[in-house]
């Protein structure tokens, strides 16, 4: 039989990787190997979080958190290699942009062993961000590239992909099958809407907490003072970031909106599905926010996910309160039909298809 090692390093990746890993389990044709590199250290990733959700438990826990870039991305790849080492797979899959993804990457290229890039060929064209870096050199060692959509298919020709010898192939966006899957039982797995005594579609769901926002003191004022003022007409329910919060309270700064603790991917699955629009900096959210017929204010200056806003969707409006505000009152008239198919069906299924082929190449 043949094996991949799976790369894990934050918690969305293993909700993605869940996908793959079911569909996987019912063929029984490859084995899976997942690797959990500790970057996004997690006190939700308990037993439970992997039972609830249907998860796989990792073989490996690495342990690696709480470093820079480099040390973090350096320790990853020498335990990454003792494991590749140990277990020997004809690739690797990893997922996304993180220190966890070019770790797993590089370890196995260098290694000889195929790697699998799944949710390749997005880019925000902006090389401070060091997921960008990360997408970058991950696309450009692996063996197959699975992208979401058209524009990350685009993008990939326009950096030369035509011309080297990667398999590039448009899979969908695999989070679109998660959502679908959890979303039958979110409802059974959370309480937060009865808890926070919330009424549907009479809040606003926000998450702020990227670096280009956080640290920039006036950016971040400027954001919350929009939220504040939406806040008016509409409550907003904001689950904190541990980093956003600690800027916050060492700048003495409070706003008269809703800030609850950081919670779990069915209290943030109810969140959506009852909010009225969403407000973040988060690249995933905006999809999901689709996924579950929301609106996105997009508080960045730009998105790798540039199809929703080409059909009106979601808007950037980077740090600018007034921005904010307008975009938030354009979206309360704005009509649009959220049945447009962006993301693909059945992605898992076509991405396992694509690995078993890539598996029977020598």
């Amino acid at each position: 039989m043949k094996k991949i090692v799976t790369i894990l390093g934050a918690r969305p990746q293993f909700v993605k990787a869940a996908v793959l890993s079911r569909v996987i389990s019912k063929f029984n044709e490859i084995e899976e190997v997942i690797v959990h590199t500790g970057q996004h250290y997690d006190v939700n990733m308990s037993k439970i979080f992997f039972d609830d959700m249907n998860i796989p438990t990792p073989k490996y826990n690495l342990h690696i958190n709480g470093l820079s870039h480099a040390a973090m991305t350096g320790q990853m790849m020498e335990k990454i290699e003792d494991v590749l080492d140990k277990e020997k797979p004809e690739a690797v899959v990893v997922y996304g942009d993180t220190n966890s993804t070019i770790a797993g990457a590089l370890t196995a290229k260098k290694m000889n062993i195929k790697v699998i890039h799944i949710e390749a060929g997005l880019r925000s064209f902006n090389m401070k961000m060091p997921e960008e870096v990360n997408r970058i050199l991950t696309d450009r060692i692996s063996d197959l590239l699975l992208c979401p959509t058209n524009t990350a298919i685009e993008n990939l020709k326009k950096e030369g992909f035509d011309n080297f010898t990667n398999k590039v192939v448009k899979s969908g966006d695999i989070m679109k099958d998660a959502v679908e899957y959890y979303s039958q039982f979110s409802g059974d797995k959370s309480s937060i809407i009865s808890n926070l005594k919330l009424e549907k579609n009479e809040f606003v769901l926000a998450t702020i907490h990227r670096q280009e926002n956080t640290n920039d003191i006036e950016n971040l004022k400027s954001i919350f003072e929009g939220l504040e003022e939406i806040s008016k007409v509409k409550m907003v329910v904001m689950p904190l970031h541990p980093r956003t919060k600690k800027i916050l309270d060492s700048n003495n700064l409070k706003y008269k909106i809703r800030v609850i603790d950081p919670v779990g991917y069915f209290d943030m699955m109810e969140l959506l599905k009852n909010c009225n629009l969403v407000v973040t900096d988060s690249g995933g959210l905006q999809k999901e926010a689709f996924f579950h017929k929301k609106h996105c204010i997009i508080a960045r200056e730009e998105t790798e996910w540039v199809e929703l806003v080409d059909n009106g969707i979601a808007e950037i409006v980077g740090s600018k309160k007034e921005s904010i505000i307008t975009s938030f009152n354009e979206f309360q008239k704005a009509q649009i039909d959220f049945s447009i198919k962006l993301y693909g069906n059945n992605v898992g299924e076509s991405i396992y298809k694509e690995i078993k082929d890539l598996l029977k190449q020598k």
